[in-house]
């Protein structure tokens, strides 16, 4: 009885973070067609567009991490940054991160915009969903990856289209709000060179760790970074 009971737990989990993704992917896409992330508009004005936009669709009211919007010199600055306030500019390159809490359950999802013409900033654009798609796969085809080994997997991926990785980690868990480290563990809870635990696990409460994988490339030399978010694990 206890196992049924678990796996109807899992189930549900699994159907509220996948949701909730669904419904940042639906947000993001309705950013797009209005033009909330465009030159001319400051980085706080768009990120507040974005809440209270969030709010009118589904009621979003909680974010449980805060909220990104980041263009030009700003986006090669890690996510513990807080770098002033910045005018979108015609020819930059911006990013949006939030963590939308749908029903209960996080998610966690983040896109790259490109304005103007410059060929090394639309192919960051493409390089960001492929390398994700690439990381995935390495993740599917390891059933005892290790957080530090898809770490380093993703860095020869970044390395070998060009960028650098521009945090300290590609990933971490996501699951209900609010959002919590599990086993007490910081390192063990991010895709990060210090995580030497497999990432198929269990945490404390006997539940199934579900990953986030996050892609931060920076161009150091040309002056930018874009960024790409989304769960790993799930689909």
């Amino acid at each position: 009885m206890g196992s049924d009971l678990s796996e109807r737990a899992e189930v549900q989990r699994v159907a509220g973070l996948v949701a909730a993704q669904e419904k940042a992917i639906a947000l993001f896409a309705e950013v797009e067609a209005r033009g909330l992330v465009s030159p001319g508009v400051g980085e706080r004005v768009a990120s507040d567009r974005i809440r209270d936009l969030a709010n009118a669709m589904f009621g979003t009211t909680k974010h449980w991490h805060k909220r990104i919007v980041r263009s030009g010199a700003n986006t090669l600055r890690p996510y513990q940054d807080n770098p002033p306030d910045r005018v979108i500019g015609d020819d930059d390159v911006a990013f949006v991160d939030f963590g939308p809490v749908f029903e209960e359950y996080e998610a966690d999802f983040g896109r790259t915009y490109v304005f103007g013409d410059d060929p090394d900033k639309h192919r960051l654009l493409r390089d960001l969903p492929e390398v994700f798609d690439a990381g995935r796969a390495v993740f599917a085809a390891d059933a005892d990856i290790t957080g530090r080994d898809l770490f380093a997997a993703v860095e020869g991926l970044a390395k070998e289209a060009g960028w650098e990785i521009g945090s300290w980690h590609t990933g971490h868990l996501v699951g209900e709000f609010p959002h919590e480290l599990n086993d007490g563990a910081r390192t063990n809870s991010y895709v990060t060179p210090d995580n030497a635990m497999p990432l198929r696990r269990t945490d404390r409460e006997g539940r199934t760790c579900h990953w986030i994988l996050e892609l931060h490339f920076v161009d150091r030399e040309r002056g930018f970074g874009g960024f790409y978010e989304q769960l790993l694990d799930l689909a």
